[in-house]
């Protein structure tokens, strides 16, 4: 499996594959994705050099962001908040490949980025409901901070996010 950049030519693949992890996730009740979170963002990460892709047989097996902030930074404690910190953003695992480790592989390789980048701290937020998320990010080494980023989408919608982070 190779990590790479993502590019403009892996933009059908990504948002097929994001596609059916939201289809997997709505069956799961973690109905916190839809057609436009994370899969419009993905230009703008690609633009911005932050969207990674784990790469096997010319399938996308995983990706994730590695952005340098994130909305909801201010709204927890995080153990040193005066440290230079990446956030993990958009993180998802193709659902053929699934129970497989690739979530701990590419935590992992955020993780090795991140020191590359100069970065004392990884962090991320994930939305109160996704048990399978919190999981892999605890088994990972990752902490979970006290306070609770509230995320409005809509009138109908505020999602609750957990801030996890691992020292680098």
């Amino acid at each position: 499996m190779n990590l790479r950049l993502a590019n403009s030519n892996d933009l059908s693949k990504l948002k097929a594959m994001y596609g059916k992890i939201i289809d997997n996730m709505n069956r799961n009740n973690i109905a916190i994705w839809d057609e436009i979170y994370p899969c419009e963002f993905f230009s703008n990460d690609i633009e911005n050099n932050r969207l990674y892709v784990l790469i096997e047989s010319n399938d996308i097996v995983a990706a994730f962001a590695l952005c340098e902030s994130n909305d909801g930074e201010s709204y927890v404690k995080w153990e040193n908040a005066h440290e230079k910190a990446l956030y993990l953003d958009r993180f998802g695992v193709n659902v053929n490949y699934s129970r497989r480790g690739i979530g701990s592989i590419m935590l992992k390789h955020a993780i090795t980025l991140t020191k590359q980048k100069n970065a004392k701290y990884l962090r991320l937020f994930v939305v109160d409901i996704n048990q399978p998320a919190i999981n892999v990010y605890l088994k990972n080494g990752f902490r979970q901070v006290d306070g609770i980023y509230e995320e409005r989408i809509d009138d109908d919608l505020t999602l609750h996010e957990y801030g996890f982070e691992i020292e680098v």
